[in-house]
């Protein structure tokens, strides 16, 4: 207890240190008694110019009853044009094949390709009754396909005209047709120039002319781990299900035996939505292979190739067994639409010869 005097002796005789009362200070928030900078409100920074327009409408509708139109308006003021997004389809029950057929032959399990033949297989596609794999998803696509499709014609119309449109749709369905457009020429000279390389009897000058195409450039580096070439341009039919088409390329990827189908393309398509029903194509021609007497070998996977014409690096879309058989069942219910829509018509065509 002796040692707290001591200590308040020695504050007192301290300069520092005072224990006599002080005078009152008052403390106040107003800027006069405040020394502090006064912060500064975030709203003096907004672009008044930018928004007079809204404030504006919002003080003379003030009072009004609001629409939907004016909401409308003041959120396009406020947040931009509306995205025209369609919401995700929910509690939509998965349908059915109702006659199914199975992706893989069980037969030719053990049938995979193991080497690679002197001269890949080449069948000649036969013009026959039964519809083609392009003509079957032609005749079944959606609402929402045919409004790109009606979008796409339009913008084809823009640039080639109307009779250049038409000259191009004709070279599409004919290819005896002399008169062929540059965008439909550029697609097949990209096909011709793959099979050059790929096949073991292309002509040596015509690969190397080859390369300098933009397409050809943008899928080099796809062809380093493309391998044992099994078909090119060649013709597929599915013996039970009756449906043909002519596929592109039968040859490994990345150790993998797959369909593969070269794509050309004017934008990016980094992902495999981007390709509509390409991969619908493919898997039916993966059924088509398995069940064709022409093919010995089995084909579990599928590749799509998008190449574009500025030489950029084209996107591949690797089709793995799981997603194969995804696909599979979504061409099976193509196939029995446009299957049903045959029968119909064929039931209205005798009822209006009798009109």
């Amino acid at each position: 207890m002796k040692a707290f005097p001591t200590i308040c002796r020695q504050l007192r005789s301290s300069r520092r240190f005072s224990l006599e009362p002080t005078a009152h200070v008052d403390f106040s928030t107003s800027s006069c008694a405040c020394s502090r900078k006064k912060k500064v409100s975030p709203y003096k920074e907004v672009d008044q110019g930018k928004y007079s327009d809204l404030v504006q409408s919002v003080l003379s509708s003030r009072g009004l009853a609001q629409t939907p139109e004016s909401l409308f308006e003041e959120d396009n003021l406020l947040y931009g044009p509306v995205s025209k997004c369609k919401p995700p389809k929910q509690d939509e029950k998965a349908r059915v094949p109702g006659n199914w057929c199975p992706l893989f032959n069980p037969e030719r399990i053990k049938l995979n390709a193991t080497s690679t033949p002197t001269i890949p297989l080449k069948i000649p596609l036969q013009r026959n009754m039964i519809p083609s794999v392009t003509k079957i998803l032609q005749q079944t696509m959606t609402s929402e396909q045919i409004f790109y499709l009606e979008r796409w014609k339009k913008r084809m119309i823009l640039e080639l005209g109307e009779d250049g449109f038409e000259e191009y749709s004709s070279s599409l369905s004919c290819a005896n047709n002399p008169i062929e457009p540059d965008l439909f020429l550029q697609g097949k000279r990209f096909h011709k120039a793959l099979e050059s390389i790929l096949s073991p009897q292309g002509d040596l000058k015509e690969r190397d002319e080859n390369l300098e195409c933009g397409y050809v450039e943008s899928v080099q580096h796809i062809l380093k781990d493309v391998s044992g070439v099994q078909a090119l341009e060649s013709a597929v039919q599915h013996e039970t299900l009756k449906y043909v088409g002519l596929l592109d390329c039968v040859a490994e990827y990345q150790g993998k035996l797959c369909v593969i189908d070269w794509k050309t393309s004017e934008k990016p398509k980094p992902y495999i939505r981007n390709t509509f029903d390409n991969p619908l194509q493919v898997v039916a021609y993966i059924g088509a292979i398995n069940n064709d007497a022409n093919y010995s070998f089995q084909v579990q996977c599928g590749l799509i190739v998008v190449a574009y014409k500025d030489g950029s690096p084209a996107h591949p879309h690797f089709m793995d067994t799981e997603l194969c058989s995804q696909y599979w069942a979504k061409w099976l219910l193509r196939l029995e639409e446009y299957t049903q829509k045959e029968k119909n018509q064929n039931i209205q065509k005798p009822d209006q010869g009798t009109e």
